[in-house]
């Protein structure tokens, strides 16, 4: 007997937001880590970058950068530039800082960029910004050695304090993930969203304690200065990283407690807001 289905009406309702179960959703992402890692991969490929001259742009690009600022801080220090050391503290302050707003930039472009993936693919989108932060993390290792010789040829000294330095580095990276998936997701709403980025980028950099060092404004600029060291993650996060791993000098109590607080506030509100999202990321794309 054949049934008749022309009365019959499919109703498409949107997804509402909600976070999912995070211990499956967390098991989900640790089992197809390979495939943010190919996916990772593929996106170093497609740059170049692990040719001869890719690698050497990496360091090349943020190297020039340092060195225009160097230039620009003796011009406006009439002819006191500050010497190596200071060269030193912009390159290991701008590589970091490189590192960051790479992660921002490609992480924000992760799921638009990837539509054809995300609709026909089943897996844990979280994992997209995650791999555009582990491809900013890998264009980031070639500019190390680049900062140790710099130190050398500065004069500074070691001591097993700068070692503390990763703990730092783990907060960027804690942080640029958590960044990185909040971007993706405003970047599906707002499309506009990536242009803004290097304008922000831009003026993120002047406020943090790149082309000047924290403790060259200990005591100034008062009350501006105290609030840069509350709002501003990059205050505590790059601060402390080129103290400690330039000069061997420990970062006050309230540096680590505010980049840590930073890097896991980011992580927890950048992860969970796009989690609540991600199933309304096929119909928006």
């Amino acid at each position: 007997m054949a049934t008749d289905t022309a009365d019959e009406v499919h109703v498409y309702e949107p997804h509402r937001a909600g976070i999912p179960p995070l211990v499956p959703y967390f098991r989900g992402l640790w089992t197809r880590r390979e495939f943010a890692a190919e996916f990772s991969k593929s996106g170093i490929r497609a740059a170049n970058t692990q040719t001869v001259f890719g690698q050497l742009w990496l360091v090349l690009n943020p190297l020039l950068l340092a060195l225009v600022y160097y230039f620009l801080i003796a011009v406006l220090r009439g002819g006191d530039s500050g010497g190596l050391p200071r060269l030193a503290n912009l390159t290991g302050g701008l590589f970091l800082f490189t590192f960051v707003s790479g992660s921002m930039s490609s992480g924000a472009s992760s799921v638009t960029g990837g539509g054809r993936l995300i609709m026909n693919m089943n897996f844990p989108r979280l994992l997209m910004p995650f791999a555009a932060v582990r491809t900013a993390w890998f264009r980031f290792l070639p500019t190390l050695p680049v900062y140790v010789l710099l130190h050398l040829l500065s004069g500074a000294g070691w001591s097993w304090t700068m070692l503390l330095s990763v703990v730092f580095l783990g907060y960027a990276v804690i942080f640029a993930m958590g960044i990185a998936a909040l971007l993706a997701t405003l970047q599906v709403y707002f499309r506009d969203t990536s242009s803004f980025l290097p304008y922000f980028s831009r003026i993120w950099l002047y406020v943090s304690p790149i082309l000047w060092a924290v403790h060259d404004t200990a005591g100034q600029f008062g009350t501006l200065m105290a609030v840069n060291r509350i709002v501003n993650p990059l205050y505590s996060i790059v601060g402390g990283w080129v103290e400690l791993s330039l000069n061997g000098v420990m970062p006050s109590p309230t540096t680590w407690v505010m980049g840590a607080v930073w890097a896991v506030v980011m992580f927890v509100v950048g992860s969970l807001l796009f989690m609540s999202r991600e199933r309304d990321f096929t119909v928006r794309l």
